[in-house]
């Protein structure tokens, strides 16, 4: 009995585990393919911020997003655009379709700042 138990338990651990380390569906992190972008916005980010409060964007104009990190270890998540940028996907070209506010937060655990690590992009 407790074989069974440790072998069904051994299952569900392993399947956890490779769910986690499945590999990301890359257009979450590639954004618009052959799509030239007539704007570029540069987002730095250094421990516990971005180098701006908001960031503006013009509504249906494509736009290179470009992630630089210049202190600690960062990532940028902008659920709205459908956009995640890091170390190894440093920019992608979007193409904001409504107006408004969207948040952007920091995409890595950075430390005691984490939480706080967060910004704005308002679509015009």
């Amino acid at each position: 009995m407790k074989k069974t138990i440790a072998l069904v338990l051994s299952s569900v651990l392993l399947v956890i585990l490779s769910a986690c380390g499945a590999a990301k569906d890359s257009s979450n992190s590639q954004g618009e393919t052959n799509v030239t972008p007539k704007a570029e916005l540069v987002i730095k980010a250094s421990n516990y911020k971005f180098d701006q409060q908001v960031y503006h964007l013009k509504k249906d104009v494509p736009v290179k997003i470009v992630f630089e990190n210049e202190q600690g270890n960062h990532g940028v998540l902008i659920p709205k655009l459908n956009l995640q940028l890091d170390s190894e996907h440093k920019s992608a070209v979007v193409t904001p379709k409504e107006t408004g506010e969207i948040e952007i937060a920091c995409s890595v655990m950075c430390g005691t700042g984490h939480s706080q690590m967060i910004s704005k992009i308002v679509v015009e």
